[in-house]
């Protein structure tokens, strides 16, 4: 599996190209939905721009939090930056720095995180190639057809067969991104499509959590984003019912 891709003294990393992709989609699509929803675009560039710097950090210090014992012993994971990063961080820390953006801006971020949404998961599923590429978040060792065997991976294991993982996760959040926009044209209340996408994110991905075989730590039985999984689940089943209540609400006839 090629990772680098090297055109002259430049060397292009996939993972980064990949990462890179889905943003710049995520932001294409965002803009032609704000404007088809008379939503402000110059908001949704800023608020990308808090994302990409609260998602920076929460994925660093959400790997920091799942790997706190090794950094006890060797310090130096802490500015080991070539590796040591963590979805669900991102996702927590860009969702954190857009409500601070909206609130410090007065505007509704419940409108403005359903309008996104979708798309983060779209630049998930086109991040998560990065990974295929890359040979992390890999999977257990299988003899089925659909195995893939990676031979300079620094990350996964080489000569061995194993589940596309990585891909799998990317089918299933192209799936939740039709869901969720087939969803948005029909939501009658603020903040459901962004609970939505946490119902449906939690459930997928602590199912493919099974069948990962990389070391990304563990909460008992269960992988650290099996754990947060659980909790983020929860949330999205509460705040969907919070904000179905209050839409309800706002709808209701003033007698």
């Amino acid at each position: 599996m090629i990772n680098d891709i090297q055109l002259g003294p430049v060397t292009i990393h996939m993972y980064g190209l990949m990462i890179a992709i889905g943003v710049f989609l995520a932001l294409v699509v965002s803009l032609h939905r704000a404007k088809k929803l008379g939503l402000d675009e110059g908001v949704i560039y800023d608020i990308l721009y808090c994302a990409i710097i609260g998602g920076a950090l929460g994925t660093r210090i959400l790997y920091y939090i799942t790997v706190m014992p090794d950094i006890i012993k060797d310090p130096s994971i802490l500015w080991n930056f070539k590796e040591g990063y963590v979805v669900y961080g991102g996702v927590v820390g860009g969702v954190i720095a857009g409500a601070i953006y909206c609130k410090i801006k007065k505007v509704s971020f419940l409108k403005y995180f359903d309008l996104v949404m979708p798309q983060v998961v779209m630049a998930q599923g086109i991040g998560r190639f990065g990974c295929f590429f890359a040979g992390c978040c890999y999977g257990k060792e299988t003899d089925l057809p659909i195995g893939i065997t990676y031979t300079i991976s620094k990350f996964a294991p080489n000569g061995v067969a194993l589940l596309p993982t990585q891909l799998i996760s990317s089918a299933g959040d192209f799936i939740i991104f039709a869901i969720l926009l087939y969803y948005a044209k029909r939501k009658k209340s603020d903040g459901t499509v962004g609970a939505m996408y946490l119902i449906i994110y939690s459930i997928g991905r602590f199912f493919v959590e099974f069948l990962r075989a990389d070391e990304r730590g563990a909460v008992g039985v269960l992988s650290t984003s099996q754990f947060i999984a659980i909790g983020t689940l929860g949330l999205g089943i509460l705040l969907f019912f919070i904000f179905k209540k209050i839409g309800k609400s706002s709808n209701e006839p003033v007698h």
